[in-house]
């Protein structure tokens, strides 16, 4: 029986002929990322001896420049953790933070065909690459950190192969909420990407299918090796590595097919994805107070390119306040040096630092009570951005912005230069 990619890279780490769904697989991990939320007291353990410090990341995110002091104290934990057991994959605060799943592809750390683990949800998003990569609770990372393995429980997958090719100012973002609302929950399955439209698609585009994979609930979300992917990894990484493929008898729970042509620009109502998102244009005059674009899903230098389209010659609505958070430090210089800062900024955006921000409501954009926010980001259950009471619309970064302009949920055609027909 042939094996699908997840399939045949959990037999490779742990040296089983097969796996299929069910079998429970202690597998080698290639790389562990811990991020600055590992090293708070009620998480981090001293470890006495790490298994492979070559193989150890560590990322300052979440709450980055520190916003108080006990965040600062994580980060000198983090910072002495570093320091004892040398760890060479370290990015602090300054020239390379990032958000960690952003700064994993920017530096080719997720290779193909090998397993990541990280404990934030959306580690999944390395999956872009080839790579098996979930996140796993804080024990777990401990234990791979100090033992270089860990157990996953095999579970069957959903095929997507992809075809045609997105309109202008139509999203990935808009193809993930179009599968949260068709096709709705996938627990306890992975979710596999391939078909002849990957080549349409830019590494920033599928990056945001692989992290959005973790509101779908699956375990793992993977893509099938193409040469833009190859290349990409090959520029960033001297490491060898063997990408997978599924075997042309793989076995797979359904295998369904998304033309890209259709796609729409799509919303999700406040409170959950799956099955709660509409089309943009279905939203009536609903007001907003804040619009984000940022995240690991959308902070990537495809959304600041769209947003800045988007408000270009344009200014933010009054009462509005619009936040733009890159992914990475690296992304705002590309960023800057393109205008796309500059023209953001001259719509009335607050462009702010690298970090996980507003997304995750931990500083810079927390909503207050009865506030209504529309983010490209990654989350919009109650309390994920600022006060329970706050609605939260997730969206794209075009119509995130085409919004921020109206002050109301708007769809982006009317902004954009080449329109967007749908």
């Amino acid at each position: 029986m042939g094996m699908t990619i997840v399939e045949k890279i959990l037999a490779r780490a742990s040296g089983a002929a097969q796996v299929k769904p069910g079998d429970l697989v202690v597998v080698g991990v290639d790389t562990v990322v811990l991020y600055d939320g590992n090293f708070f007291p009620a998480y981090w353990r001293d470890p006495i001896s790490v298994k492979n410090p070559d193989g150890v990341v560590v990322v300052f995110d979440h709450r980055v420049p520190a916003p108080d002091r006990a965040c600062a104290k994580a980060h000198e934990v983090g910072r002495r953790f570093v320091e004892q057991f040398g760890i060479k994959r370290f990015h602090d605060v300054g020239m390379d933070q990032g958000i960690s799943h952003v700064i994993v592809a920017q530096q080719g750390y997720a290779l193909p065909g090998t397993v990541l683990v990280c404990s934030d949800s959306h580690t999944g998003s390395g999956g872009v690459f080839n790579c098996a990569a979930r996140g796993t609770g804080g024990p777990d990372i401990i234990y791979a950190l100090t033992k270089g393995e860990t157990w996953f429980r095999a579970v069957e997958s959903v095929r997507y192969d992809l075809t045609g090719r997105l309109q202008h100012g139509v999203s990935s973002k808009d193809v993930f909420l179009h599968i949260a609302s068709r096709y709705q929950d996938h627990s306890n399955q992975n979710v596999e990407f391939g078909g002849p439209a990957l080549a349409e698609l830019s590494i920033d585009a599928r990056r945001t299918l692989a992290t959005m994979g973790t509101e779908l609930n699956a375990d793992f979300t993977i893509f099938e090796p193409d040469e833009l992917m190859l290349a990409y990894v090959r520029e960033r990484s001297q490491s060898p590595f063997e990408a997978q493929y599924p075997d042309r008898d793989a076995r797979y729970a359904e295998r369904r097919t998304i033309d890209l042509d259709a796609m729409e620009p799509l919303v999700a109502l406040p409170g959950k994805v799956i099955g709660n998102t509409i089309g943009v244009s279905q939203v009536i005059s609903e007001r907003i107070q804040q619009a984000f674009i940022g995240s690991c899903a959308n902070g990537n230098f495809d959304d600041l390119a769209i947003a800045a389209e988007v408000v270009t010659g344009r200014r933010v609505a009054p009462g509005v306040r619009f936040l733009v958070t890159p992914g990475s430090q690296a992304i705002y210089r590309r960023a800057l040096k393109a205008g796309l800062i500059e023209t953001l900024m001259d719509a009335g955006a607050v462009v702010t630092n690298a970090t996980c921000g507003a997304c995750q409501g931990g500083h810079m954009g927390v909503l207050g009570p009865g506030e209504t926010c529309i983010t490209a980001s990654t989350r919009n259950f109650s309390g994920r951005m600022g006060d329970p009471s706050a609605r939260i619309y997730m969206a794209s970064p075009a119509t995130v912005a085409a919004s921020a302009l109206t002050g109301v949920v708007t769809h982006p055609g009317e902004f954009l230069r080449e329109g967007c027909n749908v």
